[in-house]
């Protein structure tokens, strides 16, 4: 902790101004639009972040060469994570794998922020999702021309149903102007071989560009005979002339992750930290070892020795997410005059995914739930009794394992629309947004057979005749918003800016297979019916002053809603409520979640002739929000290590409250060297206790007062750029700081400090080469090899949890060619 103090002392007597490595956007960059214009970012620059001077709220930008800087092919999500007060972790150091993706902004989770590319809305990023995409499976890394975070509140035309917390937009590159071929080769740790390449037509007819990209991802998985990967493509075409600019884009993905089991953290077992797995490897690739392992046949199905002893972090045999997608939009800027503009946008996204798990049919209740849907051999005798699973394991293929699938389809398509008029001091805006949805969730179970075991990597061989479909699932919702704001330039160098949204969700549930009654841990059954959520008024005010040419103090104040989650797989949804009467009872008393956020700060930009130093900007602000109505299941059945889902209580528990400082800020030292630093402090609390369980059984759990789980108070993050001719060198510091794991603070992680570097050249061969430019990287990730709690996946009110590894050091070269 010493050392982070030093650290962050220095910063900030070093960067006072609280400066990010910003670059002060011009007039309109602050809007979505100017920010989806951005080209591919062949210009260098040693500036990581840049800060929108036109918003009200606190806004910061990382512009794609910056992106690819971190590590090429990194997810949108994942090079975020320098931006201050954002936590972001995953167990794999692309940031693809999203099932144990941890993201926090200022103590709002990743399910209760929005995100969008191009301003198309990627829903909420559930594991599992139901309402859109992740950035990295709708665009291609390479392709990003710039991410931006509104870490406090977003914009009020933003197509999100989830951002309580702010926004993540992700916006793709603009097509060049020349004619170029981009092919980009990158190898390294765990057999990595990731090859992307682009064709850019140039500038032809009357102001049309188009380009093609596509990239191929093969890797192992670090802790196991596992790989991850896949292919995608994109396609974008632009017509830009004086009446308008029309803008088509199309991406697809087909992609494989493979998922890592979490270490099971529960001292009333006697698991601890010391004497819990660092890590929990699949056996696949060693079906003998699994058989030894398992209850099986091999072992007379009492499981070998150490499978026992493993208790809640036995090994499974592999697990994975298999996901493909379809996104398409197309977007008309019209330019109706000089001062009237008029966007519409439509789009279309069709996702094919399912989640896969093969494990022993002993773990975790399932011989309790087979045993549902089989008879069993000994039914006087527990279903674990060795003579039941042997009948089991007859059923499931004689391997003493069975193949779990969560089958997921979404088919959604929506149109946005934005007027924009400028009325002598007024800039009037006035939007909609329209989206229909159309989702299915399916549990099913199918055999893994000893003489013909399965891979991760391919669906159940036998899709069409599962041994059982646990249950099935179809959604319909319907999102209608609109949003009315007026930006009234007071003076040249005041601005106030006021306007209000409205939210409306009908979303439906009928459900083709219900669970058998008992089967589903205690469930009933699966509710039918519809929800509706309406708030006709949700505001928002704003202002910035330019104090000087080089100085702007900001406030927002906005109030947002978080919509119901419309799915009965994953989520706090009212439809994987375990009975009819539980799903009408949250209907008539549960509220949607909301939120007050207050902003306050201050943008500066400043040339500086101090010896060394030539300059700096940055950003500070200060935050406080009020959450109210938060979400909570509530079960008495819960258990975080269960295979089976449990049936859950949803209910509001009350409310957060949240303070919280960003200060960041560059300093340049002449040409050559910058140094970046965000120092990020944030207190959320819960505000009320809550009740658990019902008559004797009744437990209030103490959480008032206690800390959000997950989300450290205290962040740091570095960027130490240097370049010199070809040459350029980048360190990236992170140091996050303690960590609560349960809900009343009884168990915390330590908090650590990660490094990753790059050492890249720049070689212009000339126009009469056949080969224009060379570019040369190699990047290292967790420099130090750090081992320590990455992703957190909190427990119940105390007494346990689970957490991810941290990835190791893996080293990545890269070689790139530009024709």
């Amino acid at each position: 902790m010493r050392s982070f103090r030093h650290t962050a002392l220095l910063a900030l007597s070093a960067s006072f101004a609280f400066g990010l490595p910003i670059q002060a956007a011009r007039a309109g960059d602050g809007s979505a639009a100017a920010a989806a214009s951005t080209d591919d970012g062949d210009t260098d620059n040693s500036n990581s972040i840049i800060v929108t001077s036109r918003r009200t709220h606190s806004v910061v930008a990382m512009e794609g060469p910056e992106i690819q800087k971190i590590l090429p092919g990194i997810s949108p999500l994942k090079a975020i994570q320098t931006l201050p007060g954002v936590t972001f972790l995953t167990a794999d150091p692309w940031g693809n794998n999203e099932q144990n993706i941890s993201l926090f902004v200022h103590g709002f989770n990743a399910q209760q922020l929005g995100y969008t590319l191009d301003g198309v809305p990627l829903g909420d990023q559930t594991y599992g999702n139901f309402n859109g995409l992740s950035p990295q499976r709708a665009i291609i890394s390479e392709d990003v021309g710039r991410v931006t975070l509104a870490s406090g509140a977003g914009d009020l035309g933003t197509a999100s149903t989830s951002n309580l917390g702010g926004t993540i937009d992700t916006f793709s590159s603009d097509p060049r102007d020349e004619q170029t071929t981009t092919i980009q080769q990158t190898f390294g740790s765990y057999d990595t071989f990731r090859t992307y390449g682009r064709i850019d037509t140039g500038t032809f007819g009357n102001g049309n560009k188009l380009y093609f990209s596509a990239v191929r991802q093969d890797a192992k998985a670090w802790d196991f005979n596992g790989k991850q990967g896949g292919y995608q493509a994109d396609v974008k075409f632009v017509h830009d002339d004086s009446t308008g600019k029309l803008t088509y884009y199309f991406a697809y993905s087909d992609k494989t992750e493979p998922n890592e089991d979490a270490t099971v953290i529960n001292p009333a077992k006697g698991e601890t930290v010391a004497k819990a797995p660092y890590t929990r490897p699949f056996f696949y690739g060693d079906l003998a070892a699994a058989e030894a392992y398992y209850p099986s046949a091999a072992n007379g199905f009492k499981g070998s020795a150490a499978y026992q002893a493993a208790g809640d972090n036995y090994r499974n045999y592999y697990s994975d997410a298999q996901r493909t997608d379809y996104l398409t939009y197309a977007k008309y800027d019209w330019n109706v005059s000089d001062r009237i503009h008029w966007s519409n946008q439509g789009y279309f996204h069709h996702d094919d995914g399912v989640g896969v798990v093969a494990g022993p049919i002993g773990a975790a209740g399932l011989p309790q739930l087979f045993s549902f849907y089989f008879p069993l051999p000994n039914p006087g005798a527990p279903a674990t009794d060795p003579a039941n699973l042997a009948g089991l394991s007859k059923n499931f293929g004689n391997s003493g394992m069975a193949t779990r699938t969560t089958e997921y389809r979404i088919d959604r398509g929506g149109v946005i629309s934005t007027l924009r008029a400028s009325l002598g001091n007024h800039e009037i805006e006035i939007g909609g947004w329209y989206e229909r949805q159309s989702t299915s969730a399916y549990r099913r179970w199918y055999a893994f057979d000893i003489d013909n075991p399965t891979t991760p990597y391919q669906r159940p061989l036998n899709l069409a005749n599962p041994l059982i479909t646990q249950y099935g699932s179809e959604v319909r919702v319907n999102e209608y918003q609109y949003h009315v704001q007026d930006a009234w330039h007071i003076r040249p160098n005041i601005t106030l800016q006021a306007g209000f949204k409205g939210e409306f969700q009908d979303a439906n549930q009928r459900v083709t297979v219900q669970p058998i009654p008992g089967s589903f841990s205690g469930s009933r059954e699966l509710p039918n019916g519809s929800i509706k959520t309406n708030r006709g008024f949700l505001p928002q005010v704003g202002g910035t002053w330019d104090v000087t040419g080089h100085d702007q103090l900001f406030f927002n104040i906005q109030k947002n809603m978080r919509q119901f989650q419309t799915s009965a797989a994953a989520g706090l949804s009212p439809f994987a409520l375990g009975s009819q009467t539980l799903f009408d009872a949250f209907k008539a008393n549960t509220k949607p979640e909301t939120s007050w956020t207050y902003e306050f700060g201050a943008r500066t930009q400043h040339e500086l002739h101090l010896g060394p130093i030539t300059g700096f900007e940055g950003q500070l602000s200060y935050y406080h929000v009020n959450f109210q109505n938060r979400l909570l299941a509530v079960s008495p059945t819960q258990t975080i290590t269960a295979i089976v889902s449990g049936a859950t209580i949803i209910n509001n528990v009350g409310g957060v409250t949240t303070d919280g400082v960003d200060i960041a800020g560059t300093l340049h030292f002449g040409p050559h060297f910058s140094f970046y630093d965000a120092l990020s402090y944030n207190n959320s609390a819960f505000d009320d206790n809550y009740v658990t369980g019902s008559g004797a059984s009744q437990t209030t759990v103490l959480t008032k007062g206690k800390k959000v789980p997950g989300s450290p108070d205290w962040l740091n993050k570095f960027i130490a750029s240097a370049n010199y001719g070809i040459f350029d060198v980048q360190l990236v510091g992170d140091y996050m700081g303690k960590r609560y794991a349960t809900y009343t603070n009884d168990l915390h992680v330590p908090g650590y400090f990660t490094m990753s570097a790059r050492l890249g050249a720049k070689v212009p061969l000339g126009a009469n080469s056949v080969i224009h430019e060379l570019n040369l990287s190699l990047n290292v990730t967790n420099l130090t090899d750090k081992k320590a709690a990455s992703t957190l996946s909190i427990g119940a009110a105390s007494g346990t949890y689970n957490y991810f590894p941290v990835a190791p050091r893996e080293v990545f070269g890269t070689i790139g060619f530009k024709f």
